[in-house]
């Protein structure tokens, strides 16, 4: 296929710029089973908005490869009231890094994108080439654009320079390291820290944001992480590849999906005056089944996954 470029990591030196966040820390994991020495920097040795600070590490630590999942994150109330810091951080990382890992002469790097780069309406399932081809949600366009602006940053290394430098776009993930704080966290933890306090408090009712129609796909973090290593090894192309599960459900699913596995007695309300977002986000994946990739882990398994590791970190925080 010659989609396909054949990438070894045996042997290699592979940054993971933002090992300490939810998608980092789980390209991590996968990485301890590849025979490659994983090189990390904490934000306290390196900001990654600071062009000589990115510079100077990376050509000191020159690493083979690099996976760039790095970003300023966080749900729709996050991206609606700190649209600059949205825009100006993640247009500063991923440009820093890119242009950094061309002139120390990285010989593969895989930039991580996010669903909302697509259009509002989009058809849908969203295929690639849907990018581009229409306004985007007002409430995380600023995110949006950065993120399409590191697709565009790759490809244009790419055809100027040669770089192997590629895309993924991740559809929404959850998992173990999420952030579970409600001023910016994305709906799946965001539903559930409040149905577990509800069931703790014993409250009758827990409120979901807007109209609970509007429909998601999600993808366990783990299963992500396997197949960005997948595409670091096997994919070599200028355009960007959809990772998603392939298949969605409401937010108001999620929500009795997630009172079950949480064990939440009350009821669930909506509140129509909270924004809904996109009507629907369904990732077009046939590319990446195509070549053999498919993702292990149920939503069932995954929440329930999640909602053990969540409740072991309130209890050893003391919460």
């Amino acid at each position: 296929m010659t989609e396909h470029g054949n990438y070894s990591l045996e042997g290699k030196k592979v940054f993971v710029a933002g090992h300490r966040g939810m998608v980092g820390s789980a390209i991590l994991r996968r990485l301890s089973t590849e025979a490659c020495e994983v090189l990390t920097v904490g934000r306290d040795k390196v900001d990654l908005r600071r062009q000589s600070e990115v510079e100077d590490w990376l050509d000191a630590a020159k690493p083979n490869a690099v996976f760039v999942p790095a970003a300023t994150v966080g749900g729709i109330l996050a991206n609606d009231t700190r649209p600059a810091e949205f825009i100006y951080d993640n247009l500063m990382i991923e440009a820093n890094i890119i242009n950094a890992a061309w002139r120390v002469g990285v010989e593969k790097l895989l930039f991580l994108g996010s669903s909302c780069i697509y259009p509002k309406m989009a058809p849908q399932p969203m295929r690639e080439d849907a990018l581009l081809t229409g306004p985007l949600e007002p409430t995380n366009q600023w995110y949006a654009v950065a993120k399409i602006a590191g697709i565009k940053l790759c490809q244009a290394y790419r055809r100027q320079y040669g770089c192997d430098f590629i895309s993924a776009m991740p559809t929404n993930l959850y998992g173990i390291g999420d952030n579970f704080d409600l001023q910016s966290s994305h709906v799946m933890p965001a539903l559930m820290a409040k149905m577990h306090d509800a069931k703790l408090k014993h409250a009758p009712s827990v409120t979901i944001w807007g109209t609970g129609t509007p429909r998601r796909e999600f993808l366990y973090v783990e299963d992500c992480a396997d197949a960005l290593v997948f595409l670091m090894k096997n994919y070599s192309e200028e355009e960007h590849v959809n990772v998603g599960s392939g298949t969605d459900l409401t937010i108001r699913e999620l929500a009795e999906t997630i009172k079950r596995i949480v064990g939440f007695e009350g009821e669930i309300l909506t509140d129509p005056t909270k924004p809904d977002g996109t009507p629907r986000k369904l990732m077009d994946v046939s590319r990446l089944a195509a070549w053999g990739w498919k993702p292990r882990v149920s939503l069932e398994q995954g929440i329930a996954e999640v909602y053990r590791w969540y409740c072991d970190e309130r209890v050893t925080a003391g919460v």
